[in-house]
Order: C-alpha cells, then sequence, then structure tokens
C-alpha cells in the first residue's frame, strides 16, 4: 500500500517559519527552510557582510556570526507589524513586507526596521531570498548602543 506523501510547504507558510526562526534564533531552523543550494542576497549589504551567499554552509557561516554578536550583545527582536505577503503571477515567488522590532536590553532602547523579502519556494524550500533593508538604519543605532556591532537579519 503506497504512503501517502506529505505536500510540501506553501511559500506563506515558508515565509512564517522564516520569520519565526529570526524571532527565536534558530538559525538551524531557519538554514533548513533553504534548498541545499539556495541563495540569501543582501543587495544593500554594508561593507564585511556577503552581499550574496549560496548554499546551507554558506549562508550558516556568514549568518552565524552576526546572529551571535546580536545576541550577545543584548539585541533582541521581539516582533513583527502586520507581515504583508504579496502573492505574484509566478506561484513560486511571494514579496514579503513587514517591520521587525526589538529591544536591546543593555540600554533598554528599542528598535524598528522595514524590511522587503523577495521569495523562491519550490517543493517547500527557499530557492532564493533576496533580503532589503537599510544598514544605515542598524548603523546609527549601534553607534548610539552597542560600539559599531553589525547585524543581519535577526
Amino acid at each position: 500500500m503506497p504512503q501517502p506523501t506529505k505536500s510540501a510547504a506553501s511559500p506563506r507558510q515558508v515565509v512564517d517559519r522564516a520569520l519565526q526562526s529570526v524571532l527565536d534564533y534558530d538559525l538551524n531552523g531557519y538554514l533548513d527552510l533553504f534548498a541545499p543550494n539556495g541563495t540569501l542576497e543582501f543587495p544593500f549589504a554594508p561593507p564585511g557582510v556577503p552581499a550574496r551567499m549560496k548554499g546551507r554552509a554558506q549562508i550558516g557561516s556568514a549568518l552565524l556570526p552576526l546572529w551571535e554578536r546580536a545576541w550577545n550583545s543584548g539585541w533582541r527582536s521581539t516582533g513583527y507589524s502586520p507581515i504583508v505577503v504579496h502573492e505574484t503571477m509566478n506561484p513560486e515567488v511571494v514579496v514579503a513586507e513587514f517591520d521587525l522590532y526589538g529591544e536591546i536590553r543593555p540600554t533598554g532602547e528599542t528598535f524598528q526596521m522595514a524590511f522587503v523579502h523577495i521569495y523562491r519556494v519550490r517543493d517547500g524550500r527557499i530557492v532564493s531570498l533576496r533580503d532589503y533593508w537599510n544598514p544605515q538604519v542598524i548603523s546609527a543605532q549601534l553607534e548610539t548602543t552597542t560600539n559599531g556591532l553589525l547585524v543581519g537579519a535577526p
């Protein structure tokens, strides 16, 4: 008797899981959402942050030090504004708009950052993700709170 097949997660479900992984600082869970050769791009990456990473290993190697530095300096992502997901004519591609909110625990200061993500999801895995965010917002916040720490997604 054939086994029932598990249906792949929809692009919207993958977006929800990715954003929850960021809130949970769950890098392994985040990486598992990518296809083995999936790509992550930061089109406006500041100096010292790769603009393009390919494959789970390279994405993890680039994000791990950023996420660790963010966590160790007290940065905590606390939530999102209502997440707006736009479907496109291509069923694999969705665009997510949201603001990320958080706090910097040592100082009690809060932050808000706007993001636009363009996801291409195939068979329940991220094939590509373009992560648009403004590094100047982070830089301004960091100069006054964490002595120049550079953080990525979380």
